[in-house]
């Protein structure tokens, strides 16, 4: 036994002594009998400039409890609470949808509270961004970039998705670097999942992690079907499970912030819950999925176009939707004073189309510290005849305050140039330089604010 393993591994290392003075081959074959081979390469070429990775830096209140011994000295002594300010760092990705006018789309946390913001392109170049707004329920934030050169994403049409489609997830996770997953679309319409206020995700089984949120979500042609938002692992790491939020959603929210400068949140004004097996049974339903009516609010979108409680939605603008979540999360994207097509089975059993337009929802949030520094503490709200933009609130002390505006004062031009909303007082900052001379009518007088 002895002598036949000597000659075993004798053999052994004269076979490795051969394949070892084998020539390496300097690179794999491009085609195979005349084909070539399949790769992603070509097309993620033209596409991975087009995704950034995002550095940011602030501080944040943290509240600690305080010993009682110590109340005194730290605010209100029956809250026992303290408040210190904590310094963070964070990183994410983001895509650039505007090359000409350097948007960047991310997800809203990525960059809540930062104090700066750095975005490093592909090429290497450091570029600092302003963020020109955001909307926490659906997780989405746009922030501009000023530089030459830069390399967009087309947006695709997300509800032409279907589930085993081809997937391509692009960030930087962990802070590694740019790195691509692939994998397919799992699921279509996933909500009721408590991340978001406003839920319609993509699920996906491409490896996402942490450091992928904000980053992109692609098909084979190289275009953008969603923004990676999260994923559902035990320990915060990949486990085949990643949602990204649909390209038509981000493309309707980012639209209303540059136009508005916030999100114009269009309301169908009903209230109900998702049908199931036992719901459907109950009330003698011929569906068992979709939006179950509960209740209609008077004078409301849904009200006024005829839709009445007991109705189930089963579809909006013709795509299926499979529940109130799922509504929820199409109609919570889609600006007010737009219309919508909603499709609805009656207790009949008769199938009836409405066309809806959506009121606005009385939740305004334009960040006007966005537009010009020393609008830093005003809350903005376009007028409702569309003639101007209404100073809501003003924060004491705040640089807005210190240029003379008040509440109730209406912007309606600078430089002697007609303004009526937000996104066309941005436009104009985005495109001049220097001093501004703000219109301002106040109880019926006019006259002028000067920022710089």
């Amino acid at each position: 036994m002895k002598n036949l393993s000597v000659l075993i591994n004798a053999a052994l290392l004269s076979s490795t002594i051969a394949i070892a003075s084998l020539p390496v081959q300097a690179a794999l074959p491009q085609s195979v009998n005349g084909q070539n081979m399949p790769s992603l390469a070509p097309m993620l070429e033209h596409v991975t400039p087009g995704v950034v990775l995002i550095s940011v830096r602030g501080t944040h209140e943290v509240k600690q409890r305080v010993p009682d011994a110590f109340k005194f000295f730290f605010g209100n002594p029956r809250q026992g609470q303290g408040q210190q300010e904590r310094q963070f760092r964070g990183l994410g990705s983001g895509v650039i949808i505007d090359a000409d006018k350097g948007y960047i789309v991310t997800n809203s946390h990525v960059i809540n509270d930062a104090d700066e913001i750095q975005i490093t392109l592909k090429d290497g170049r450091q570029l600092e961004a302003k963020k020109i707004g955001g909307d926490e329920a659906s997780d989405i934030a746009l922030l501009q970039i000023e530089a030459d050169g830069l390399v967009e994403v087309k947006v695709a049409d997300s509800d032409s998705l279907r589930v085993g489609d081809f997937a391509v997830a692009i960030g930087s996770p962990f802070g590694l670097g740019q790195t691509v997953t692939s994998g397919i679309v799992s699921a279509l319409g996933r909500s009721g999942l408590n991340i978001e206020n406003y839920e319609d995700f993509i699920q996906t089984d491409a490896a996402i992690n942490s450091g992928n949120s904000g980053g992109a979500l692609i098909n084979l042609r190289g275009e953008l079907i969603g923004i990676n938002t999260a994923i559902l692992g035990p320990n915060g790491g990949n486990v085949g499970i990643g949602f990204a939020i649909p390209s038509n959603m981000v493309q309707n929210l980012v639209n209303q912030i540059i136009e508005f400068g916030e999100v114009r949140r269009g309301v169908l004004g009903v209230a109900g819950r998702s049908v199931n097996s036992e719901i459907a049974k109950a009330m003698e339903l011929e569906v068992n999925q979709g939006g179950f009516v509960e209740q209609v609010t008077p004078d409301s979108a849904a009200d006024e176009a005829g839709i009445r409680a007991g109705d189930v939605i089963t579809k909006v603008n013709g795509k299926m939707i499979k529940t109130f979540n799922e509504l929820r999360g199409k109609i919570g994207s889609i600006g007010a004073g737009k219309t919508v097509k909603i499709t609805v089975i009656r207790k009949d059993g008769k199938e009836k189309e409405y066309d809806v337009t959506l009121k606005k929802s009385e939740a305004a949030n334009i960040e006007a510290a966005s537009l010009h520094r020393m609008l830093d503490g005003a809350k903005l709200e376009n007028n409702n005849q569309g003639n101007g933009i209404t100073v809501a609130e003003i924060a004491e002390n705040s640089p807005a305050a210190s240029i003379g505006l008040r509440k109730g004062d209406v912007i309606n031009g600078i430089n002697r140039q007609r303004i009526n909303n937000v996104g066309e007082l941005r436009s104009y900052l985005n495109d001049h330089k220097g001093v501004f001379a703000l219109n301002i009518l106040r109880n019926n007088s006019s006259l002028f604010l000067m920022i710089r």
